[in-house]
């Protein structure tokens, strides 16, 4: 399914063209922006890319037709293919793949410098992503955020707090893999404790987060236990989880100002879902209710604009 805003559209990508659009931003964020490395082949191309790109999808928010948004997502099938998930090169996620049920990855999160101002695109791309979960019943969707630089500590307000506060359940819970770092980084700087907790100030720890770390403490995001750094990509990264049934609670919260709000009794909820209109209706209806209702929670006073279109059209694999 596409999503359309305007003349904003989020989608998969269907064609060789549209996937280089996305490698091409990845390369001006990530090489140019950001000071990642990059090999001579990808300079001369102008693109960011991979092993694992071969059987990745790439979710794409298109402005007129030109990729201004995108993320690399792998799920449990296409890992097989590629004999594991990118993220585990830098955590231990031996607990997540024993999870039942569908599991992805989500990678490459960037933006168009000159889209990030009202984090439309990325609100879109979760909306993407959101339609995603729906139709393919993914349990739990996980990555790694990450921070410029290659110094933790700089960040160590942040790291504090969520190392204190919003740590994965041990069930669940990735953890850092330092014998992974490039030679010559200190395998201590995975330490995710790096202050003690009465030295964390809350207001600190959020204004040294990054806008996406941000976004993922909203929908309820939990982290991995460790820091990866990650030199020759010139950042930093934790790893983020999202159990995917638990972001219901996050959206009856929003609303109703109470998690378990749905799973009252029967006269009571009816109550409830009139009080809240159709959005609330998430948890008991069918698929393209949930699409909506998420779509309405992510993108606020866009939401009524949005248009949803059932994407028939074959990708050039698939032909």
């Amino acid at each position: 399914m596409a999503i359309k805003i305007r003349d904003f559209e989020v989608r998969l990508t269907r064609n060789k063209e549209e996937r280089k659009q996305v490698r091409q931003l990845r390369y001006r964020v990530f090489v140019e922006e950001e000071g990642a490395s990059a090999t001579e082949e990808q300079r001369a191309l102008g693109e960011e890319y991979d092993a694992y790109d071969r059987f990745a999808e790439y979710m794409a928010v298109f402005h007129n037709g030109r990729v201004v948004g995108t993320y690399r997502v792998i799920d449990r099938n296409a890992a097989e293919k590629m004999g594991g998930f990118y993220t585990e090169t830098e955590f231990n996620l031996s607990k997540i793949k024993k999870y039942h049920g569908n599991i992805a990855e989500m990678s490459r999160a960037c933006v168009e410098k000159e889209y990030r101002e009202n984090a439309l695109v990325m609100r879109m791309l979760w909306a993407g992503l959101g339609e995603l979960i729906v139709r393919r019943k993914i349990g739990v969707l996980f990555g790694v955020a990450s921070f410029v630089g290659t110094k933790p500590a700089r960040s160590a307000q942040a790291i504090s707090y969520l190392y204190y506060n919003h740590l994965s359940p041990l069930r669940l819970r990735a953890t850092v893999l330092p014998e992974k770092f490039a030679d010559g980084v200190n395998p201590k700087l995975s330490r995710m404790n790096i202050l003690p907790r009465e030295f964390v100030d809350v207001a600190d720890a959020k204004s040294e987060m990054t806008p996406l770390i941000k976004g993922y403490l909203r929908l309820g995001a939990t982290f991995g236990k460790g820091v990866f750094v990650d030199a020759p990509f010139n950042s930093y990264d934790v790893f983020v989880m999202i159990e995917t049934r638990k972001m219901d609670a996050a959206y009856q919260k929003h609303f109703l100002g109470r998690e378990n709000a749905l799973g009252a009794p029967e006269d009571e909820r009816e109550k409830i879902i009139k009080t809240v209109g159709k959005i609330i209706t998430f948890p008991v209806v069918g698929p393209f209710r949930a699409v909506r209702a998420f779509v309405d929670f992510l993108l606020r006073e866009d939401a009524d604009d949005a248009e949803y279109i059932e994407d028939n059209e074959k990708t050039e694999d698939e032909e």
